[in-house]
Formats: C-alpha cells, structure tokens, sequence
C-alpha cells in the first residue's frame, strides 16, 4: 500500500510546512503505517531558518498528484536478447504469464518487441525451408531446441546459406535435393551420413541418439560441415526446427509504442484508448527499459491518499488535487472544501494557526511532544499569529504557543524576533520571489482574485517596495487570469498594512471593503495584519455585494 502524503497549501508558510512535518510524525506513531510530509512549494526564508533551527529538512516537494506510470503498478518483466531462440522466448512468456515480450541488448536499450502473434504468424504463414539461413540462425540455438550435442563444428557459428532438406531417400535420389550448404536432417544409416558430406551440406542432424563414427566425424570436420546429434527421430526434429530462429528475426522493430516513466497516466490512457495492444515497455530517462504496463494495470491504478493542513480549497491545493484520495483535512480557514468521494476525518477550528489544532491532536493522544515538534509547531504559532498581534490569534493558541515553546526549550518572544527577521530579509530577492513568498487564490462566484502578503518588521524596507511591486502587479495582470491583484505590505512592529491593488473596479472594492478613501492602486490600513480575516474576508464581502 502506497504511504499517506501529508500537504500543505501552496505557496507554504511556516505554518503548513510544520504541521505538515508534525502531524506526519503523529499518524504514524498512532498507526504504524508511513506518512511523508510533503510541500506544495518552495520554502521561504522563514520557515528555512526554522528548519534549520531545529535540525529538521525540508518537506518532500511535489509539484502534483496527476498520477504518473511511477505511480503504476507495473509488470517487472525481465527483456530478453535478440540472439534467443523463438523457443526460449516463448518459455520465458509462459513462465511470465505475459503476451508481449521486450526485446533488449546488453545495456537495456529496447530494440524491439515480440508477441505471441508473432511467433504464431512465422509458423503460420512465414516459415519455409530457407527460414534458418534467412534469420541467421547460430548452431548454438539449433543445438538447445534439438535437445542435441554439437559433435562437430562451432557453436557460435550462424547459418548463412542453404535449406533444410530432410534425408528419407536412398543416397542415389538424395544426391538429386541436397545442396551445398543445406541442413539435413537424417538417421543412422553410414550411406546417407556421407553422401550429405560429400553433397557439401553445411550441417546434418543426426536423430534417434545414433552414435556418430569416428569416420564420419573425421570427413565432417575436413569437409567444414557441423554435425549434431540429437535424440529426436526425423519427423521431431522438422517439426521444432524452426523454433531455433532468433527471435531478432521474427520481433518488430517499427511503429512501437513506449511510454516514458515519469509520463502522465491520463496521457498514457488516451494513447491506449485507441490501440489493441495488450502491454507497453515502460522507459526511464535515459532511455532504458524498465518494465511493462497492460492497460489492466491503469485500470487498477490504487489512487494516492493525501491529508491536507492549512487548507481546504482545490485553488490553494497542490496541483492535480481531484486525481487524489482525500482522507483527512486539518484547517483553521473558511470552509470551502475540496470534493472528496466519502466521508473524511475534517477538523476545522477558529483558531489562528493549524499548528495549533496538531498540538491539541498530540495532546489527545497518550504520545508525548518532543522538543522537536514543540519547537516546529510553536514557530508555526508565533508566525501566523505574527508574535499574537494578529486578530486572529486567539487565547488558545498564545497559551498552547508557550506551552510548546517550554517543551522546545526557546524563549518565545526572542525566537519569534528572529524568526520573522529572517524572514523579511527581501534585499537580493526578485519582486517576483517576493510577490508569490505568501500568495493565496480566491475565487467569489464570477470573479478570481489573488492576495500576496509580505511581512517585515522593517518599514523602510516596505516602503521602497511599493514602486516595484505596483509595476510588477500591473504588468503580470493582463496575462494573470485574475480579475484582481492585491498585495499587502505589513509592518508587524507597528502592526499596519499598506494595501497595494490593481484592476479594474479594484478601488471602488477597497473603498467598500474598508469604509475609507484610496490612493490610485493604495491604501493605509493601521491595525491590520491578518490576510485571512482583516483584508481576504471583507474583499470577498465587497465583491459578493457588487456581483
């Protein structure tokens, strides 16, 4: 069974990437099972200096859960050498349970593919006298499907020339359809053993078990012509013969359908839709084959299992949410929730941080904190919080915040300082990097609009942001999809907000939203600090009342 990935919202903050971590840990403690923390983005300076603080690596990154043929169950279906006899191919096959074979050479590269089909198509219609010298048969094939010993000659030698004649006549008529370099199949009469080397077979198959004689083995080897023996009578011996051809001989090698690794399972669906082919040779970057996928195998694809913290709306999730089995959602946002196929475990509390309803989880659970996950969830605390300034915080997560912060063994108020110093250092940074640091979607009903909070502790640094970041907004608008664009630039020592906006009706919207006059694309907003509460929920209010 696949392991549970635990994720957080894009864009991650330090919030969703600790409780992320956190709650992983606690899943797994209570279950035994394997949980994976996971982010849906890069981390940001603060949450990096928090891991670092507590020696603690980042989230596994993953950019989506669309499933892809890694993600299969896939047939690990050893290739085979163009060199094998059709015979072993079709043993290798039957012992596999599979129709379709890759064909490979040394280093894994496929070189074609071989089906059931095929093999039964060159008896059927393909096969005739000429068919060893044709393909290039070797005398080692020849030797392993007559059961037979290589008396005379080279086992790595291959038939170029002649046909496969079976010697039933007197050595009077056999001198009439025996040619140079031919294949004859004969008993243990001496007569026709030397009539076929003086005729200048190229090899002559000996049947019955008959012993070969020392004369004969001597004009063979001065003649240049193979002897095998074997203990099949002559009709066994016509009857499998053409089952030593190589396998090269008989494989396809245009038109073939592969799939790469890492492909996308909805592409690949798509492509096998419309074609009757039973098994595909899965490829890895380099080219190489690693396995084979029937379209059974896509069918019965197990869908991957995620819990999602931080959030509960499909804008904010990582991408390729609805290909995904949602099994729990831990949140402290509005509710506007993913669709999930049945009932899930949904805890969603009004409280400023998830970091906060993961401490309340261990602390129902008879499983101790660690100083470690102390640490991380009361880092998640003081961030979303920004130092219990935010209107969101409430007496919960302050008293469960330096409850943590004991555990951890930090001083709250001197890590909390450190931590957002570290974290609104945006000198060196692109205003792109810096617009999307914290950037939340939001949909309201015709209309989507965008919220990027940075946060800083430092004013003239936000002030000589303004300029940049309005010409950033107004230029990527148009391409955006969004209706609207908003950025808060928030000083959290004096708690204040200066709110950047651009779009069209965008000021009318603000002078709505918070009852005062605007500039052109700002406003000053004293006492506001929280996205969630303070600007997103009376935004969405103006904007539901305009629409």
């Amino acid at each position: 069974m696949k392991p549970i990935l635990v994720i957080g919202h894009k864009t991650p903050d330090t919030d969703s990437v600790c409780s992320a971590i956190c709650y992983a840990r606690l899943k797994q403690l209570l279950t035994g099972k394997e949980y994976i923390p996971c982010r849906a983005g890069e981390v940001n300076a603060e949450t990096q200096y928090v891991l670092d603080c507590f020696g603690v690596e980042a989230p596994k990154y993953l950019d989506s859960l669309q499933p892809r043929l890694s993600d299969v169950q896939y047939r690990d279906v050893a290739g085979i050498d163009a060199k094998l006899s059709l015979r072993r191919a079709w043993q290798h096959m039957s012992e596999n349970n599979i129709q379709t074979i890759p064909v490979v050479n040394a280093e894994n590269y496929l070189q074609g593919i071989l089906t059931l089909s095929d093999i039964a198509r060159f008896y059927m219609e393909d096969q005739d006298a000429n068919a060893l010298a044709a393909s290039q048969t070797s005398y080692r094939n020849l030797v392993d499907v007559l059961n037979g010993e290589l008396i005379v000659g080279d086992l790595e030698h291959r038939i170029s020339k002649g046909r496969v004649v079976v010697a039933a006549a007197n050595p009077d008529v056999m001198e009439d359809y025996i040619g140079e370099d031919d294949v004859v199949i004969l008993g243990n009469r001496y007569e026709s053993q030397l009539c076929s080397i003086e005729m200048k077979a190229g090899c002559i198959i000996i049947g019955l078990g008959a012993k070969v004689s020392r004369t004969i083995q001597k004009l063979a080897e001065e003649a240049n012509c193979t002897i095998i023996a074997t203990p099949l009578d002559t009709y066994a011996c016509s009857r499998v013969i053409n089952q030593a051809v190589p396998v090269s001989h008989v494989m396809r090698t245009s038109g073939l359908v592969t799939f790469q690794y890492n492909s996308l399972v909805d592409e690949v669906k798509a492509t096998v839709s419309k074609r009757r082919i039973r098994y595909y040779p899965i490829l890895d970057d380099a080219g190489k084959y690693i396995g084979m996928i029937s379209q059974r195998n896509l069918l019965d694809m197990e869908k991957q299992r995620v819990i999602l913290v931080d959030h509960n709306e499909k804008d904010q999730a990582v991408d390729g949410i609805r290909a995904a089995e949602i099994v729990e959602i831990i949140d402290h946002h509005r509710i506007d929730a993913v669709e999930t196929s049945s009932p899930i475990y949904f805890r969603n509390q009004p409280l400023g941080c998830t970091a906060t309803i993961i401490a309340q989880l261990y602390e129902e659970q008879p499983i101790e904190i660690e100083p470690t996950v102390a640490g991380l969830l009361c880092s998640a605390i003081l961030s979303d919080t920004l130092m219990f300034r935010s209107p969101t915080c409430t007496e919960i997560d302050r008293r469960t915040a330096l409850h943590l912060a004991e555990i951890a063994g930090i001083d709250a108020q001197a890590h909390a300082v450190a931590m957002l110093r570290a974290g609104s250092q945006l000198v060196n940074r692109s205003t792109d990097e810096i617009f999307h640091m914290d950037y939340k979607y939001y949909q309201i009903k015709e209309k989507r609009i965008a919220v990027s909070q940075v946060a800083s502790v430092n004013q003239e640094e936000l002030t000589a942001l303004v300029p940049a970041m309005l010409g950033y907004m107004q230029s990527c608008l148009p391409t955006s999809g969004l209706s609207m664009l908003f950025a808060m630039l928030t000083n959290i020592i004096d708690e204040s907000t200066e709110l950047l906006f651009v779009g069209a009706g965008a000021a009318d919207i603000v002078r709505a939203a918070f009852r005062q006059e605007t500039g052109a694309h700002t406003v000053r907003l004293p006492g506001v600090v929280s996205r969630k509460k303070q600007v997103v929920s009376p935004l969405i209010a103006s904007l539901e009342e305009e629409q």
